[in-house]
């Protein structure tokens, strides 16, 4: 890999770390202390619907941002980049609705059931399988172009 692709990688990693270390400062969140307290009998946070969702939006936005700069500088693929962030999209797009009808239900769905699903808005898990997914499909083309040689 060439020095810029490492800047690309370290700068991404370094910005999801980023965006987790300063989730209390940056992101409207009531329920951030509500499940650090990992105490489903605590009391239901009060909160604004149009904070919470423009926060989620925005951390959203952040880590979709962090998470393609460690795509492009792995694989040095614009179209490949934005298959990650559609990939990135889709799973938002589908958790967001299913979080926030956890919130509106005050988690009678299931206390670990809403934990989990909120963890997909907030955090770029998919990128833990999508760098994977590009890596083999990488090795398979480079497989493909050896016997085609």
């Amino acid at each position: 890999m060439k020095i810029l692709s490492w800047f690309l990688v370290i700068a991404g990693v370094c910005g999801l770390i980023g965006v987790r270390a300063l989730e209390g400062t940056l992101f409207y969140d009531p329920f951030l202390d509500y499940f650090h307290e990992a105490n489903k009998h605590i009391e239901f946070p009060a909160f604004e619907w149009g904070r919470l969702i423009a926060g989620h939006v925005f951390r959203f936005i952040l880590n979709l941002f962090f998470s393609c700069l460690i795509i492009y500088g792995l694989f040095r693929n614009k179209d490949w980049t934005i298959q990650g962030a559609v990939m990135m999209i889709v799973v938002f797009v589908i958790t967001l609705p299913i979080y926030l009808y956890c919130i509106h239900s005050k988690f009678e769905i299931g206390y670990l059931f809403s934990f989990y699903m909120r963890r997909f808005v907030i955090q770029p898990l998919i990128i833990l399988l999508i760098v994977p997914m590009f890596y083999y499909r990488k090795q398979m083309i480079s497989k493909e172009s050896r016997k085609k040689s």
